[in-house]
């Protein structure tokens, strides 16, 4: 998994629910994002600047963060991010504090590799799930899970219980379809023309 360090300052949270939508309003305006981090002993309430995690978002990577608060550094992950409705601004981050000894749970990408059989027939790959749910120690989960396709032939499918990772647990269903090779009406035509 790919790292990037982040650095952000605490805030205070107001007792009154009015005060405390006026400073997160400020924050905002000031190009500020309000952020939680979760996991440790106490959950901590800071803000980062926008442009600080424009890498960290935009991104279909996933990544490790070394998040500094007010001098002191955390190692986390990306928990849950909410995004203004309309104009897609971010609205809140939330982080997880992660540790060396304790398994989390994360969603990785999949990236298919190598040339289906069933491709080369005239069939074309669909595939049916861009990520996977995994269980695992932070510094076992990988930036992606390769899943060779080779092998897979026309009209068939690859699915989440036909494949496994060391070090990690997939929590997806089991029956859930990872990729297919479908049928096309040039494979179609092509069998049609065989059987004559």
């Amino acid at each position: 998994m790919k790292s990037i360090a982040i650095n952000g300052s605490s805030r205070v949270i107001a007792e009154r629910s009015s005060e405390q939508a006026r400073a997160i309003k400020e924050i905002r305006a000031n190009g500020g994002i309000p952020c939680v981090l979760y996991g440790g002993e106490t959950n901590v309430h800071f803000v980062v600047e926008a442009s600080n995690v424009r890498h960290l978002v935009y991104t279909p990577d996933i990544f490790v963060i070394d998040l500094e608060i007010d001098g002191k550094t955390t190692k986390a992950i990306l928990k849950d991010i909410q995004f203004h409705p309309v104009t897609d601004a971010i609205l809140h981050i939330d982080f997880y504090e992660v540790s060396e000894n304790e398994p989390i749970v994360m969603e990785v990408p999949i990236r298919l590799t190598g040339l289906a059989k069933g491709v080369k027939a005239g069939g074309k790959l669909q595939p049916q799930t861009r990520k996977l749910k995994v269980k695992a120690l932070y510094n076992h989960i990988p930036e992606r899970l390769m899943i060779d396709v080779s092998n897979l032939d026309l009209g068939k499918t690859i699915k989440v219980g036909e494949v496994s990772f060391e070090n990690l647990e997939i929590l997806n269903a089991k029956a859930a379809v990872i990729c297919a090779v479908r049928l096309t009406r040039a494979a179609r035509g092509l069998a049609g023309a065989a059987e004559k």
